[in-house]
């Protein structure tokens, strides 16, 4: 069963940091690729990270401050975002992909906000 539990979002100043965490079943782990994709209001979705068991690839608007790592002991997927801008505003959602070279999102949980303002 697929089961994908977001958390960590809030608001923080530009500049500052946050890690989201994505809590995942053992066979959501074992079986597909999770990643990360944001939508903020009148915006389209916006892939911007995914790892799977031999790769990790970011968008080019996350590259070099966003930071996706995996804990299987744990179950859990994280999202380190750093250097955080105002335009990093959005609802991120962690999902479920087959693999990681395009962003075709099967599942994903409810959503976490993360607001950048001064």
């Amino acid at each position: 069963q697929v089961q994908l539990v977001e958390s960590g979002g809030g608001l923080v100043q530009p500049g500052g940091s946050l890690r989201l965490s994505c809590a995942v079943s053992r066979y959501t782990l074992d079986y597909y690729s999770i990643g990360w994709f944001r939508q903020a209001p009148g915006k389209e979705r916006e892939g911007i990270s995914c790892i799977s068991s031999t790769l990790t690839n970011y968008a080019d608007s996350v590259k070099g401050r966003f930071t996706i790592s995996r804990v299987n002991a744990k179950n859990t997927i994280y999202l380190q975002m750093n250097s955080l801008k105002p335009e990093d505003t959005a609802v991120y959602y962690c999902a479920t992909l087959l693999a990681c070279d395009t962003w075709n999102w099967l599942s994903w949980g409810q959503g976490t906000q993360v607001t950048v303002s001064s």
